[in-house]
C-alpha cells in the first residue's frame, strides 16, 4: 500500500519528465516546460536550454497513520527543437515506519509534429522508474494531442500504457487544461485514468514568475480515493525555471 500510494510525486512530473505541460506558456512561452501537474503536455524545453523543477507533495488529510510525502527534484535539457530528455529523483517517505523510498527517472519526450496556425502539436515519450530497494521497476509510454484555442486556453488529450506495473489497471487516457484567468495567473487541471500508481485527477493554479519561472498548486485526487477508509489525496506545489 504505501509503496503504490506515496507515488505521487514521483510521476509528478512525471511525466515528466518525460517532460510533461507548460502552465503558463501563452503568457510567458520562455517558461514552457513539460508538465501540467502529471500528464505530459505537448511542449518540449527549447534547445541548449535547461528546465530545472523542485515538486513537493503531502497527504492530506492526514491519515490515522503511514502518510506520505513526497519531494522529487527534476531536470530537462532541450536537444532538438522537437526533443528533450530528463531525469527526476523521487523521495517518498512513508511515516509510522514506512521508510522511504528513492525512484530514479530517466525520461524523453519527441514532439514529432506541431502546426501553430492551427494551434495543434503531438508528441509521445517514456519515463522509467527504478527504485532503489526491492519494490518493481516499472515504466510508462504515452502519445498526446493539444489543441490551444484563440482565446488562449489549451486541452490536452492521449493514451497511456504501462505493461510492467502491477496493477489491474495498465492503461488508460490522460486529459489536461490550461486557462488564464488573469494576468500571469491561469487554472490549470490534469488527470490520469486508472487505478495505479499515475491515477490521480489535479486541479489547482499556476502563476507565471519573473525569469522564466512558474508556480504551481493544487490538489491531487487519487482514482482509488473513496473506495475504502484510507484517502489517497494530496497537497501537490512546484517551483520551476529555465535556464539560462
Amino acid at each position: 500500500m504505501t509503496n503504490r500510494r506515496s507515488k505521487l510525486g514521483q510521476i509528478s512530473k512525471l511525466v515528466v519528465g518525460v517532460a510533461l505541460g507548460a502552465c503558463a506558456m501563452w503568457v510567458q512561452p520562455a517558461a514552457a516546460q513539460s508538465t501540467i501537474f502529471n500528464i505530459p503536455s505537448t511542449d518540449t524545453v527549447s534547445p541548449k536550454k535547461t528546465y530545472v523543477e523542485f515538486d513537493y507533495v503531502m497527504q492530506l488529510p492526514k491519515p490515522d497513520a503511514f502518510q506520505f510525502q513526497t519531494i522529487t527534484p527534476r531536470v530537462v535539457f532541450g536537444v532538438t527543437p522537437q526533443l528533450e530528455v530528463g531525469l527526476n529523483v523521487g523521495f517518498s517517505h512513508v511515516a509510522d515506519g514506512g521508510g522511504t523510498t528513492t525512484y530514479i527517472q530517466p525520461n524523453a519526450k519527441y514532439k514529432f509534429w506541431s502546426d501553430d496556425d492551427m494551434g495543434l502539436a503531438a508528441s509521445a515519450g517514456f519515463i522509467f522508474l527504478a527504485p532503489n530497494n526491492d519494490a518493481d521497476k516499472f515504466g510508462l509510454i504515452y502519445g498526446n494531442v493539444s489543441k490551444k484555442i484563440k482565446q488562449g486556453s489549451r486541452f490536452t488529450f492521449g493514451a497511456y500504457g504501462a505493461p510492467s506495473l502491477e496493477a489491474d489497471d495498465k492503461a488508460g487516457v490522460i486529459l489536461g487544461a490550461e486557462v488564464p484567468l488573469s494576468g500571469k495567473v491561469s487554472f490549470v487541471a490534469d488527470w490520469f485514468s486508472g487505478k495505479n500508481f499515475f491515477g490521480y485527477f489535479t486541479p489547482g493554479i499556476s502563476v507565471a514568475l519573473p525569469h522564466s519561472a512558474l508556480f504551481n498548486i493544487g490538489y491531487s485526487l487519487g482514482n482509488d480515493s473513496g473506495t475504502s477508509d484510507y484517502r489517497n489525496n494530496a497537497l501537490f506545489a512546484y517551483y520551476g525555471i529555465t535556464f539560462p
